[in-house]
């Protein structure tokens, strides 16, 4: 019997393990490359709204347009493995102090603790993975929470919660939730001081941490929200513009959207529409980011609006040459730039 017949599986495991190897080599090699010559590699720059793409960005969109299906073409099961393998390759390697596996309110956690922290108690930031409430988890997510640890100086406590179709709207916001309150209830067992535990995410993970700094107002010190999901109801002009060919597409969207949200539910509700909800007085600071060439752009931007004009203090950036997702591309040198700037806003929010 042939390997070629009928391989095993030990013999394809380690074929995976290559071909993950050989996407991981390709990736950094073109990121890696003088912006000159990657430049020359894609060709005329990308211009939308007066921005341009980054080259870097560019690049690596042209890569993924031959490397395979999409994630939202596959079926769910396939399309979380796919997610995952993607963001291990664009992570990187990041150094960190020391990660500790934990439990949190039944939940998976990984606390990641600096180099720079001492024994004492200090900040922390609650963060919850985006994935569009249906992909990600503590591995998609292990790079940029390290990197934002290590950069920040502010411990991270990275947190898995019940993903859709398997668990609709509100389960997320509802986990979420009880997450938060156990931080806060035990803050000496992840080394946090009570009056600096913060809550962040990226995408749907920073829709969740808007409904928690909502729901808790002053007992949240700081909210880091990554182009956050704020809205379910209404075509932005930004997601109309960007609706394909800048990673996040209508599509992906639509898969997310169908898959958490049941049929009837009142896609005004604040808990899943945080852009309709009414902000409460002590809601925490916030630091808003979006991306340029992202369809969530116009509504992340909203939401900081009406933050501040509820009398929130909020600082918003737009990353402009950013496509959805940067969070996660620490391999790239535009996207890995962004990033560390909002682990300095982590660093000035929670004063770590």
């Amino acid at each position: 019997m042939s390997l070629l017949s009928s391989p095993t599986s030990s013999v394809l495991s380690a074929l995976a393990a290559a071909a993950g190897a050989a996407e991981r080599v390709t990736l950094t090699t073109a990121l890696g490359l003088p912006e000159r010559v990657q430049r020359r590699l894609v060709g005329r720059p990308v211009l939308v709204d007066g921005q341009p793409l980054a080259t870097d960005t560019q690049l690596m969109l042209r890569l993924a347009k031959v490397a395979g299906p999409a994630v939202e073409s596959l079926p769910i099961d396939k399309g979380r493995k796919l997610l995952l393998r993607q963001s291990r390759i664009a992570g990187g390697e990041q150094r960190i102090g020391r990660v500790d596996a934990l439990q949190v309110a039944g939940h998976r956690a990984r606390l990641y603790t600096p180099t720079s922290a001492t024994d004492e108690p200090g900040p922390l930031l609650v963060l919850f993975h985006g994935g569009g409430f249906v992909y990600g988890d503590l591995d998609s997510h292990d790079a940029p929470a390290r990197f934002l640890a290590e950069r920040s100086g502010v411990r991270v406590l990275a947190v898995e919660y019940r993903l859709a179709p398997e668990a609709p709207f509100p389960a997320a916001y509802d986990d979420a939730l009880a997450i938060f309150e156990w931080v806060v209830g035990h803050a000496a067992a992840v080394s946090a001081d009570p009056a600096r535990i913060g809550v962040g995410g990226d995408s749907a993970g920073a829709n969740l941490a808007t409904g928690v700094a909502l729901a808790v107002t002053d007992r949240c010190a700081f909210q880091l929200l990554v182009y956050p999901v704020t809205q379910f109801d209404q075509q932005t002009e930004s997601r109309r513009r960007f609706r394909t060919g800048y990673y996040l597409t209508s599509d992906f969207i639509d898969v997310a959207g169908s898959s958490y949200v049941r049929a009837g539910t009142d896609e005004r509700d604040a808990r899943l529409s945080p852009l309709y909800a009414d902000v409460p007085e002590g809601v925490a600071p916030a630091f808003v980011a979006t991306a340029g060439f992202d369809p969530l752009r116009d509504e992340g931007e909203a939401y900081a609006e009406k933050l501040a004009a509820a009398g929130v203090k909020v600082e918003s950036k737009r990353y402009a040459d950013q496509i959805h997702g940067f969070f996660n591309v620490l391999a790239a040198r535009t996207s890995r730039a962004a990033t560390a700037d909002i682990a300095a806003a982590l660093a000035r929010g929670l004063g770590g």
